[in-house]
C-alpha cells in the first residue's frame, strides 16, 4: 500500500515537449516502474508524434481514453498552466500534479473555483497537488516530479511537507537510518494549492502501511495548525513535525508566495506551539528529523 500513487499507476505528462517536461519525464521513466507508468505525453501542435516511446496526444482527454491513464503531471509554463489544470480535472482524472512554479494567484483562484463547482453540481473530484511542489514518490515503485530518486528508500514512514528541499532533507535522514518511506509528499508553497496537509494527514492515517509521519510546514497562512487540530482528535500515529521560518520578521513575503506571515498564529512558534499541544514531537532543528522519528517508533 500507499498513498496517491502506486507501481501500477497510469501517468499523463501535460508539457512533454518542453525542456523541463522532457527532462523529468525521462528521470522519472528510469525511476522504478517509470517505464510502464507513464504512458501518455499531450501536445496539440505533436498530436500523433512521440518521444521516449511515450505516445502524444492532441488533448488529456484523449490520452486518457487511449490510455487508460489517471494521473496527469503538468510542466506547462505558467500563463498556460492552470488552463492545463483545469484540461485535466474536465478530463475526469483522479489526480493532477502540477509542478509549475509562478503560476498567476488570479488564474488559481479562477480554476480552484471551477474545480469546487464542478464538484458542487456533482461532476467527478478530481485531486490537485500543487502548484509549485516537487511532487509525489512512493520509493522503489513510481515517481512523479521532480526528487532526486535515489534519496528515497521503501519504508513505513510518511512524509508531507510544503517544502521540496525539505522534503529531501527529512528523506534522506530516514533513508541514512534505515527507515525509509511509504511516500512522500510535497504539497507546495504557493497560497492557493489543492491538497493540504490535513488531507495527507488523513490518507497516511488510514494507509496501513505508514507506521509514523513527519509534517513539515512553513511560516504563513492556517493550515498546519488545522492539519495539527484534526491529528489531535482523530490521528493514531505517532509524528515529528518541524516547521520553517523560526527567525522570519512579521510582515515581510519570505520565498514562496504562501510564506506571508502576518504576525499572529501563523509565525513559526505559534505554529511549533499548537503542534506541540497536538500531541507532535517538534523540534526547531531540521537535522533532527529522522532522529526524533526514530526514538518515537522504538
Amino acid at each position: 500500500m500507499s498513498i496517491l500513487i502506486n507501481k501500477n499507476t497510469k501517468i499523463i505528462t501535460q508539457g512533454i515537449t518542453g525542456k523541463t517536461g522532457q527532462f523529468h519525464t525521462e528521470k522519472c521513466q528510469e525511476y522504478a516502474n517509470g517505464k510502464n507508468c507513464f504512458v501518455a505525453g499531450v501536445n496539440p501542435k505533436k498530436a500523433g508524434e512521440s518521444i521516449f516511446d511515450i505516445p502524444i496526444f492532441g488533448s488529456v482527454k484523449e490520452a486518457a481514453k487511449q490510455t487508460g491513464a489517471t494521473v496527469s503531471v503538468i510542466y506547462v509554463p505558467p500563463p498556460g498552466a492552470a488552463a492545463a489544470i483545469w484540461e485535466a480535472v474536465e478530463a475526469d482524472l483522479d489526480l493532477v500534479i502540477c509542478i509549475t512554479e509562478g503560476i498567476p494567484v488570479r488564474d488559481m483562484l479562477e480554476v480552484r473555483n471551477k474545480m469546487k463547482k464542478r464538484e458542487a453540481a456533482g461532476g467527478k473530484k478530481t485531486l490537485l497537488l500543487g502548484p509549485n511542489c516537487p511532487g509525489v514518490i512512493t520509493p522503489d515503485e513510481v515517481k512523479i516530479g521532480i526528487m532526486p530518486g535515489h534519496i528515497h528508500k521503501k519504508g513505513r514512514i510518511g512524509v508531507v511537507s510544503r517544502s521540496g528541499t525539505l522534503t529531501y532533507e527529512a528523506v534522506g535522514q530516514l533513508t541514512e537510518i534505515g527507515l525509509g518511506q511509504s511516500t512522500a509528499v510535497g504539497i507546495g508553497g504557493d497560497p492557493i494549492n489543492g491538497l493540504k496537509h490535513i488531507d495527507i494527514m488523513r490518507m497516511f492515517n488510514d494507509d496501513p502501511d505508514t507506521d509514523a509521519v513527519i509534517m513539515i510546514g512553513e511560516i504563513g497562512g492556517p493550515d498546519e495548525a488545522d492539519a495539527a487540530v484534526w491529528c489531535k482528535a482523530n490521528m493514531k500515529k505517532p509524528i515529528v513535525g518541524f516547521i520553517a521560518g523560526v527567525t522570519a520578521p512579521a510582515g515581510k513575503r519570505m520565498g514562496h508566495a504562501g510564506a506571508l506571515i502576518s504576525g499572529g498564529a501563523d509565525t513559526a512558534n505559534a505554529k511549533l506551539a499548537i503542534m506541540e499541544e497536538c500531541g507532535f514531537t517538534v523540534t526547531r532543528d531540521p537535522s533532527e528529523m529522522g532522529k526524533l522519528l526514530k526514538a518515537l517508533i522504538k
